[in-house]
């Protein structure tokens, strides 16, 4: 049975919470007993009161149980490089670090983990592949089953502060299967297109973080200045899905100005050439622009861009129709030196939450995801 004298102190300390965030927007200042090393400030943030404070309690009160259950590699484990990388270190992080946001026993959480990677469970189920979402919800399905039936937090909830982290473009699937019991559940997703059935009430968006060479945080070499970037847009990338369809069609190798490639040209630098560009166009690993202190130009009104309860991205950048593809380069180009400065100023102040570290360290992009998580929860009252 539940402990409701747990639940109860448990609410009553998110509730102070919530007062305390609601206090400082009104006062417009922050609530902390101890110096922070770090305030939020600027345009980019929605409301960057609300923000810090919510930031605080988090840190104070977040406490995160890692269901035990299950085996390597497809649970306890994940990718650890590539594209699909994000999803391997959250796992690693909230189950072999020292992180201060890791319950002790179960009882003492306010949200519960499910470790499972997708990434993995296609990489060894799916042998040989099979186009098939069968295996993937049985296999997810079949834990959660397995979680409420052993233990009490999943049904005092119904599963609404229990969470999972996918990277891989089928996360959202783990759901269709058995929409009644996932209907609370809270998603952690690459793949975060609303028209899908993403909800960004309840879901949130990870970003997408691509490693390359082992290296976790952005390259070191020294980005170029606005005055040495002659390209004004940049793409590469394969034919993958409607909108890069239909960006290839108008403008793949048609343009010294906005260059987009499909593969590069035999001898180019992908990275390199990235930091020659003003604008870096329809990458989902947004990440990259940021780091190359390129602005970057969404494609997508469907995508819900990550970190979003709290950052604005209109301040850091530039938000195009699909059905305007066409007219990208006229579009850049009308935007004027003194707006273009605004928003790659907004870049490099929003790049700090995108950065990969490990052990996580605070505002960057694993703490970030963090607080995504908490403001769902936030959002949950259980009965007591």
């Amino acid at each position: 049975m539940p402990n409701h004298e747990g639940i109860g102190s448990m609410e009553a300390s998110l509730e102070r919470a919530r007062a305390n965030i609601r206090r400082a927007v009104r006062i417009r200042g922050y609530i902390s007993q101890k110096e922070q090393s770090f305030v939020p400030r600027g345009e980019i943030y929605r409301n960057p009161y609300a923000f810090h404070q919510s930031y605080i309690e988090m840190e104070k009160r977040l406490k995160v149980w890692t269901y035990r259950e299950g085996e390597r590699p497809i649970y306890h484990d994940g990718p650890f490089s590539l594209m699909y990388s994000i999803e391997g270190h959250i796992i690693d992080e909230l189950e072999n670090s020292n992180s201060t946001f890791i319950a002790a026993r179960p009882d003492e959480a306010n949200v519960f983990f499910l470790p499972f990677s997708i990434t993995n469970i296609l990489r060894y189920v799916y042998r040989p592949f099979i186009a098939s979402m069968i295996p993937l919800q049985t296999c997810t399905t079949d834990y959660v089953k397995l979680i409420l039936n052993k233990y009490p937090y999943w049904n005092r909830s119904d599963g609404a502060d229990h969470f999972m982290v996918a990277c891989h473009d089928w996360g959202p699937y783990v759901s269709y299967g058995k929409p009644k019991l996932f209907k609370n559940f809270i998603r952690i997703m690459c793949n975060a297109n609303s028209s899908e059935g993403f909800h960004p009430d309840r879901d949130a968006t990870l970003p997408e973080v691509n490693i390359h060479d082992g290296r976790l945080s952005p390259p070191d070499e020294e980005e170029e200045p606005p005055p040495k970037r002659p390209i004004l847009a940049f793409f590469a990338g394969g034919e993958h899905g409607h909108i890069r369809s239909v960006l290839l069609r108008h403008w793949k190798d048609k343009d010294d100005e906005v260059q987009v490639h499909e593969y590069l040209p035999k001898g180019v630098n992908y990275h390199a050439t990235m930091r020659k560009a003003r604008y870096e166009v329809a990458s989902p690993r947004i990440d990259e622009s940021l780091y190359a202190g390129c602005v970057p130009v969404i494609l997508s009104l469907n995508f819900v861009l990550p970190l979003s309860d709290v950052l604005d991205w209109s301040k850091f950048s530039v938000s195009i129709p699909v059905e305007r593809i066409s007219d990208i380069k006229t579009i850049l180009q009308s935007i004027t030196d003194k707006e273009y400065a605004r928003l790659r100023s907004g870049v490099i102040q929003a790049r700090k939450h995108f950065v990969l570290n490990r052990p996580a360290k605070s505002y960057d992009v694993i703490h970030m995801v963090l607080h995504s998580l908490w403001l769902r929860r936030l959002n949950v009252r259980l009965p007591y």
